[in-house]
């Protein structure tokens, strides 16, 4: 059975997770890419970083982007989240303020869910040129939305448990 996520929930499945789907517009072409991120609760923002590149010329073209995030136990049990949401490059201290939450943020995630300990962003996320300077960027959240698809008895057994209390 599919039913809609409510809001909280989204957001307790864009907070647990670190790995999404990216998509974005380039020449009238859609891309669909798997990014690392760091969802921002104070601020409501998502936080990624990149190297000079394809999506990068494309974000600063078209700031317009989607970001998936999924929860996928099976075919019929997982949770998914859509955001909508605007490209905000971050320049100078900004940038690097973000980087380090992102950083710590990130690591933490891992540390919790995987149970893995790791120090250096190349461990984690997409490596760019040593020599080049990180590109820190935002998506400003603009909606969520989200789904969940459990077995059949599962949310039966959810539904009449959620009446009776």
């Amino acid at each position: 059975m599919i039913t809609d996520l409510k809001k909280d929930a989204c957001f307790e499945i864009l907070s647990n997770n670190y790995i999404g789907h990216l998509a974005y517009v380039y020449n009238n072409t859609p891309y669909v890419i798997p990014i690392t991120y760091f969802y921002d609760k104070a601020y409501i923002r998502v936080i990624c970083y990149t190297g000079e590149g394809h999506k990068t010329t494309a974000l600063r073209a078209n700031g317009s982007v989607a970001l998936e995030v999924a929860e996928i136990e099976s075919i019929d049990h997982y949770r998914t989240v859509l955001v909508h949401g605007t490209f905000e490059e971050l320049e100078g201290l900004d940038a690097k303020y973000q980087l380090h939450k992102f950083t710590l943020g990130v690591k933490d995630l891992i540390s919790e869910n995987d149970h893995k300990k790791v120090n250096f962003i190349p461990e984690f996320s997409g490596k760019t040129h040593p020599e080049a300077q990180p590109i820190v960027y935002h998506i400003k959240i603009q909606e969520i939305t989200g789904m969940e698809k459990l077995p059949l008895s599962e949310y039966l057994s959810s539904h009449v448990e959620n009446e009776t209390n």
